[in-house]
């Protein structure tokens, strides 16, 4: 891990852009902190770290009030990084039947979703390898929010992820569901019920395939951008009592 650049918010908290091989990531810590600090990986969709920073530092500065430090890395195939030719067609088709008012079928959604799961948990526990080596952070791990199929992998293959935050989403392959019934981790789902691009039947099918014995939906009324403050206040609540 190279850090490239750092500075401080208004608030105190530090943050520091770093670089893990040809993977950019970002961290933030607590402005201060007499023990190393428990970390929360902030997920986010396939948009690049430049278009979701405005929200992503949010979400950090509302983890440092809490004590956490946050950390979060750009997805294969977004931002500045290489694109694939095969993910690139599997957007279009899927673009293409949304369009059209067509189901999204299997084939389309494993294309998409599949490959990137499979390149983006490995990257991120290389990067908690990483992150956990430095003094200033300890552990116990969250994940938090970002593509959900992602959030299940990694719930299921990183043993030091002891708590997630996911956001419900409908674009989810059937090898996911079957691994959801391995998590047992606990779990706070945040569920918008009237999600504009989010089958609301596959959501609560995925979230009762999950294995964990301490799960909980958090659903509320509106729209996908329509995510209320409380719901936030509800996650925060979560990790305070599974990290601290």
């Amino acid at each position: 891990m190279r850090f490239t650049s750092e500075r401080r918010l208004d608030d105190g908290v530090l943050e520091r852009e770093f670089t893990l091989g040809e993977i950019p990531g970002l961290l933030w810590t607590p402005p201060s902190a007499s023990a190393p600090a428990p970390l929360i990986l902030l997920g986010h969709p396939p948009l690049g770290l430049r278009t979701m920073y405005p929200r992503l530092v949010d979400r950090a500065r509302s983890a440092a009030a809490d004590g956490f430090a946050a950390a979060t890395i750009e997805l294969p195939g977004s931002g500045d990084r290489p694109r694939r030719a095969a993910a690139e067609q599997a957007r279009a088709d899927m673009r293409r039947a949304v369009e059209a008012g067509e189901p999204v079928g299997d084939e389309i959604i494993d294309a998409l979703v599949l490959p990137l799961v499979d390149r983006a948990v490995p990257e991120w526990q290389t990067a908690l390898d990483a992150l956990l080596a430095l003094p200033e952070i300890g552990g116990p791990v969250g994940y938090s929010g970002g593509i959900i199929s992602v959030g299940v992998r990694l719930a299921v293959v990183e043993p030091r992820v002891v708590a997630a935050g996911l956001f419900a989403g409908s674009f989810v392959p059937r090898a996911i569901l079957e691994e959801a019934r391995r998590v047992t981790v606990p779990l706070h789902v945040l569920l918008q019920w009237d999600d504009e691009g989010n089958d609301r039947q596959a959501s609560l099918d995925l979230f009762d395939a999950f294995g964990s014995a301490e799960k909980t939906l958090h659903a509320t009324m509106g729209g996908h951008t329509g995510v209320p403050r409380f719901a936030g206040d509800a996650a925060a609540r979560f990790f305070a009592r599974h990290l601290k």
